[in-house]
């Protein structure tokens, strides 16, 4: 995956310095795979769809992986697909399963996120990253490709859908989703990135305005219309919203993307309010996950460790009035029932010290 600015990007061209690393394994989990139940990827990397066979490693820190949770939650396949939470503290070993019990996925059975990448490669060397598909019977890695996991969650995982899920992908509304996610991602979820991580001044005051100049369509946008693209949330507002969510908290001091905090934008700030009060947006979101991660791990920004205790989180449950603009958030359908505790869980007192570095995972014997 590219970082250079795709068409529609901010007018500023970001000089090269913070890059993204596209996902390397993209393989698919497809309603259309050729492979029997039970069986690896056929010839085109797609493997079949099956409940229960596949496990969603997620950190409730990272704003890519939120994604996958969110539509994971909107779409009821909770019971299709396990999801397995990463320690948002990371090490040398990346993410580490040191919140389970004596720090060990009790589904994979591992350590470290990382054995299951070298199940799928034992030659890899290029990084962990989260969301992850890993294959329960093998323990290898699927996918790491998190555009395409939630793609694929809306449109090849249809069967077991929940009764009454949304259509997070409309067929006739593709197009201007593409389009809009393609704007938002450039700029937005990947600018603030660019701005926090920039070499230099020029990346910096390239990516800050690009940033911004987003930030301002995407108010004038949403000033008379509930939804990003349609009636109803699509695929679009989970990707805006989980770097909403994290701007006010984070991006706004620990990326130094401080022209306005996200609070301070009337239009944006109830549209991310109107998302957070929705059910599978606003009951995924863990605020101490997410600052401990940024604050205690990007030592080169923050050397002190220290985590802010603010912003107050009740703000989120303010009245925002977006009702008035129409629309119902599931579209013909309706909200998840399902509780979860998400937004509850916290470090202490499960977070286990574990020594080693990883290995392949094996097969269960």
């Amino acid at each position: 995956m590219s970082d250079q600015p795709a068409t529609g990007a901010g007018t500023n061209p970001v000089p090269k310095g913070w890059k993204r690393s596209g996902p390397r394994f993209t393989d698919r989990i497809a309603s259309s795979s050729t492979s029997a139940p039970g069986e690896g990827p056929d010839d085109e990397g797609r493997w079949p769809v099956e409940p229960g066979r596949y496990r969603l490693v997620a950190s409730l820190a990272c704003p890519w992986a939120h994604r996958s949770i969110i539509d994971r939650r909107l779409l009821g396949l909770e019971d299709a697909i396990s999801l397995g939470i990463v320690d948002p503290i990371q090490d040398h070993r990346s993410w580490r399963f040191t919140l389970d019990p004596d720090g060990v996925d009790p589904v994979l059975g591992s350590h470290f996120l990382a054995e299951h990448y070298l199940a799928r490669d034992p030659e890899d060397d290029g990084g962990v990253s989260v969301p992850a598909l890993v294959d329960v019977p093998s323990r290898a890695l699927v996918t790491n490709d998190y555009p395409q996991i939630t793609l694929d969650l809306s449109t090849e995982w249809t069967e077991h859908h929940r009764d009454g899920a949304p259509d997070l992908y409309p067929q006739a509304w593709r197009d201007e989703i593409d389009d809009v996610a393609q704007k938002v991602f450039t700029d937005v979820n990947n600018g603030v990135y660019r701005a926090g991580f920039a070499d230099g001044q020029l990346a910096y005051d390239a990516a800050y305005g690009n940033l911004f100049e987003r930030l301002d369509w995407l108010t004038d946008r949403l000033e008379d219309r509930r939804y990003l693209v349609g009636d109803h949330i699509t695929e679009a507002d989970v990707r805006l919203f989980t770097t909403l969510v994290r701007f006010d908290a984070v991006y706004h001091g620990h990326f130094k993307c401080n022209r306005n905090k996200i609070t301070e934008d009337r239009v944006l700030w109830a549209y991310a309010r109107d998302l957070f009060q929705t059910p599978g947006f606003g009951d995924t979101v863990n605020f101490h996950h997410i600052k401990h991660h940024y604050y205690r791990v990007h030592s080169q920004l923050n050397p002190s460790g220290i985590v802010p205790d603010g912003p107050d989180e009740s703000r989120w449950q303010t009245p925002h009035g977006r009702e008035a603009l129409g629309g119902s958030p599931f579209g013909d359908g309706t909200p998840p029932v399902a509780a979860t505790d998400l937004a509850s869980s916290h470090l202490a007192p499960l977070a286990q010290p574990v020594d080693g570095e990883p290995t392949a995972a094996a097969p269960p014997d």
